[in-house]
């Protein structure tokens, strides 16, 4: 058979892309002929028992240690039955393609509305296999529990277990959930569970196995978006903290300009000297660069950050006497979220609430870096190409772009472009009284709370019906997005909420199809731009779902909040020579770069996120070596050891008074508590660090290799201590003669504990670890800083420990 010269074309492409490193696989052939070979197998007309049977053949020989590429085509085989009796669901070969790319451990990137909930349990069942489980990561509960309910038969049918982590349940629940060949749970419930099981002080209390496989729903959400959330365990804390109502009047007053200023990209915030001699007369404390002061001046600055660079309705709402923050992604409240200690008090001294503790931080990880211990990790989403670069750098994943089983004849129309917001919200309200009139559905994607709620009051005004969902009654967004398809519908999200909920066209039951079709689909109106194009493209792809008509489009202003942060919309208005007006402005070289500054701030973002990564894998290589010290010493008594050379003649007493097996429970206890509580001490003092470190930068030095220099020095102090420390509290004990009765206090653990994520803002206080003021030279610093990570890494070694003895499991 000839060769076509499109395929030698595609073939010689797929080769220069290989040479350049690129990590999109866009050439989908390669797989057809495993397709071929997976639709070959024809099962129909076996019983289920044999269905079982050939399962149980397959998980033998993958405890045999056969690959998972060798079981794959005849496990696909299987799923591709099973699916088909068990949902009455024929598999796509999209679908199959996916489930392929995904167990290649890649992200498959499949258009909105073709099945990615399926094409997850193929790859799924194929790590199944071996027996050491896997975890189908959601982005929430509601997601989590609807997929396993739905997905869950299918492998039952193949003998597969499944099970399902929801926030708030018991324990055991979870323990016997994680003990399922299959997993369903949001990323972060997975988190917080492995932050608990790092406080346990019996292997009895954990709940998790060994990290093993993970499948990441909503992959850029899960990995890029949420990446760098740093999810928290908390217990009681001590102490008084600053008194952040009095500075919060205090700069209420300041004048912008005059008291402080902002950078060009309005993410940090400066006191001038005015300001700060303001600030000294009023708090009769002396300079606030004095030693002593600089909690106060944090405070201060937390303050300023809380009154100038967050706003309500936008970046947070108030519900039930609480700061709820709004995920500028989703436009969804997210739960448990709370900004770093010294913004959220300052939001809520600046909202007249109550003041909530966050406790002292016992334990702590990113959800990167938390994702990264699973030894095996693929996802799937709708939007992962314009990801690929960061994935492929934090996760070493690449993306496989997989055709939708039929072609997108979706519509993407130009931006309507206008000078001022006014003239946009006129022609907005002209554009959907008019499609409304004849009927076809409408979505509108807003930015904010404050604009959605804005816009409905337009509506209102209208007398145009509508529903609304945003971050103030999100607990129904499944429901109204699902009936967004419906004839004469109109409703407006912020952003993605709903997203995983599809729209169909004539409502949830399709009733009326056929006139949503022949009116054209569902209409998306995108009211804003986002930083990110990759938002954008999620809020387009909630019309033409599986090649169903639609069209989308976004009314932008020059005047928009993204233009101005950016200080873009006086560039616009001077280079295009634009007079304000209510008209519409045409000019495509407008679009044009419109487009190329969205995708010079994504860079610039990303640049962000690569520099502050640099930060957090320091206090992560730190984590990794206090767990395992801590793990070598819970799972293995005898490996102690410490107090033997601390105090030779007292742990013979002991052990005579006492007996092997309790003096081994003490020991145990002791070092655990002890390396809890130093650990505990080191995040204060790490977060205190990193709050203050920016200010060396008035000394000419660079912040952020300071701060690896201080962190490493502190660390290293930390670890040679816990030995002492736990011999110490040993001879205590025995001392006191509370040995004698019951648990001693002091080894056990907290009373008790809560888990919230810290919304660390990409403009917040943690920018100014890179210089202090310019996040544009965030690049300079990113070779020196990873050579000193590495002599950290080399120094650090020496405190892991040696191989051989008992291990319940290996973070990697």
């Amino acid at each position: 058979m000839p060769i076509s010269p499109h395929s030698c074309f595609s073939t010689f492409l797929r080769k220069i892309r290989r040479a350049r490193g690129e990590s999109i696989e866009t050439e989908t052939a390669a797989y057809h002929s495993l397709l071929e070979r997976i639709r070959s197998i024809d099962l129909t007309g076996s019983p289920d028992a044999d269905l079982r049977w050939r399962a149980d053949v397959l998980r033998r020989r993958a405890a045999a240690g056969e690959s998972p590429d060798a079981l794959k085509i005849e496990t696909f085989a299987l799923v591709l039955e099973a699916a088909r009796r068990t949902l009455v669901l024929e598999t796509h070969d999209c679908q199959l393609i996916a489930g392929l790319a995904m167990a290649r451990g890649r992200v498959a990137e499949l258009p909105t509305g073709e099945g990615k909930t399926l094409a997850a349990v193929y790859p799924v069942a194929l790590f199944a296999l071996k027996g050491t489980g896997v975890h189908i990561l959601t982005f929430n509960d509601y997601l989590a529990r609807r997929d396993a309910a739905w997905m869950g038969p299918i492998f039952q049918r193949l003998g597969f277990s499944v099970g399902c982590v929801q926030e708030g349940r018991a324990p055991d629940a979870k323990r016997a959930a994680y003990a399922c060949d299959v997993t369903y749970a949001t990323a972060k419930e997975a988190g917080f569970d492995y932050l608990r099981d790092g406080l346990a002080f019996d292997p009895g209390e954990c709940v998790r196995r060994p990290f093993a496989a993970a499948i990441a729903d909503e992959a850029d959400s899960i990995l890029i978006d949420e990446a760098r959330v740093p999810l928290v365990i908390a217990g009681l804390a001590e102490g008084a903290a600053v008194e952040i109502g009095l500075l919060t009047n205090v700069v209420r007053s300041f004048v912008p300009g005059l008291d402080f200023e902002t950078d060009a990209e309005h993410r940090n915030i400066f006191l001038t000297e005015n300001g700060l001699r303001r600030l000294e007369a009023t708090l009769g404390r002396g300079s606030l660069y004095d030693p002593g002061n600089e909690r106060i001046l944090e405070a201060v600055h937390c303050a300023l950050h809380a009154r100038e660079l967050l706003t309500r309705d936008v970046d947070y709402i108030v519900r039930d006497g609480r700061i709820e923050i709004v995920d500028e992604f989703t436009g969804r409240v997210m739960e448990k979220r709370l900004w770093p200690d010294g913004i959220q008090a300052a939001v809520e001294a600046k909202e007249g609430l109550a003041r909530r503790t966050e406790g002292k931080i016992l334990g702590s990880i990113t959800l990167q870096h938390f994702l990264r211990l699973y030894p095996r990790l693929a996802g799937m989403t709708a939007t992962a190409a314009s990801s690929a670069d960061e994935l492929r750098e934090f996760y070493g994943l690449e993306v496989t772009i997989v055709p939708p089983h039929r072609p997108n004849v979706r519509q993407d129309l130009p931006d309507a472009i206008f000078s001022g917001r006014e003239a946009k919200r006129r022609a907005l309200m002209s554009e959907i009284a008019s499609v409304h009139t004849a009927g076809r559905p409408i979505l509108v994607g807003t930015l904010s709370v404050r604009e959605s709620e804005e816009l409905s009051a337009d509506l209102r005004r209208g007398g145009i019906p509508h529903s609304i969902l945003n971050a103030k009654n999100d607990e129904d967004e499944a429901r109204i997005v699902a009936e967004a398809g419906t004839l004469g519908a109109v409703t407006i999200s912020t952003n993605m909420a709903g997203r995983g909920t599809d729209i169909k066209l004539g409502g949830s039951d399709e009733r009326g199809r056929g006139e949503v079709v022949a009116l054209g689909g569902l209409y998306v109106i995108g009211t804003n731009r986002h930083e990110s194009l990759r938002i954008d493209r999620q809020l387009r792809g909630r019309s033409g779902r599986q090649g169903d008509p639609g069209s989308t489009r976004f009314f932008i202003s020059l005047d928009d909040d993204l233009f101005e942060r950016y200080g873009l919309t006086e560039i616009f208005f001077r280079r295009h020579r634009i007079e304000p007006g209510p008209e519409e402005i045409g000019a495509a070289a407008l679009r044009r770069e419109i487009s190329h500054a969205q995708r010079v701030i994504e860079g610039q973002n990303f640049d962000i996120r690569r520099t502050l990564h640099k930060f957090s894998s320091l206090v992560e290589i730190q984590r990794r070596i206090v767990r395992e010290r801590r793990e070598a010493a819970l799972l293995d008594p005898e490996s102690a050891g410490f107090w033997e050379k601390h105090d030779p003649e007292g742990r013979a007493r002991a052990s005579a008074r006492f007996g092997p097996k309790r003096l081994a429970r003490f020991e145990t206890r002791a070092i655990l508590s002890v390396i809890d509580r130093a650990w505990a001490d080191h995040l204060a003092w790490i977060a205190d660090t990193r709050e203050s470190i920016h200010l060396v930068s008035l000394g000419g030095k660079t912040p952020i290799q300071e701060f690896a220099t201080s962190a490493t020095e502190e660390f290293l102090a930390m670890m040679r201590s816990v030995d002492e420390k736990a011999g110490n509290e040993l001879d205590r004990l025995m001392d006191s003669g509370e040995a004698g009765a019951g648990e001693p206090e002091n080894l056990r653990g907290p009373s008790s504990t809560w888990t919230y994520l810290v919304n660390e803002d990409q403009f917040g206080d943690n920018v100014q670890l890179i210089n202090g003021r310019n996040i544009g030279f965030a690049a300079a610093f990113a070779n020196p800083f990873n050579a000193m990570l590495l002599t950290i890494v080399m120094i650090l070694r020496r405190f892991r420990r040696p191989k051989g003895g008992p291990s319940r499991s290996k973070e990697r």
